[in-house]
């Protein structure tokens, strides 16, 4: 799961440092979210279409909540300067940590 999320990932977060590095805070969040949506919605729609099955119930208990609960804080971050700080986004970077050692098998 991580390693494909990593390889996945890299060409939004690249585009996203670029961007802060030239301080277009905007293009930076936008890429990440519109990816998000993008990655929920079209590529599980596309795979739920050649491949239906039952979503384990693991991730309707667990995973759900932690992804709407994530996102919350997200939006509150931002909400608050609209800007994310250093320490929010290494608060962020912890709870996907803590987030990794509780799935480990």
């Amino acid at each position: 799961l991580t390693i494909v999320a990593v390889g996945t990932s890299m060409p939004e977060f690249v585009t996203s440092v670029v961007a802060g590095l030239r301080r277009q805070g905007d293009v930076a969040f936008g890429n990440i979210v519109g990816s998000n949506i993008y990655n929920i919605l079209g590529i599980g729609g596309a795979t739920a279409l050649i491949a239906p099955g039952a979503v384990p119930a693991e991730i309707v208990s667990f995973d759900n909540l932690v992804m709407i609960g994530v996102s919350v804080v997200l939006v509150a971050f931002a909400w608050t300067g609209l800007r994310i700080a250093r320490w929010e986004g290494a608060a962020l970077l912890a709870c996907y940590g803590i987030y990794l050692f509780a799935i480990w098998p």
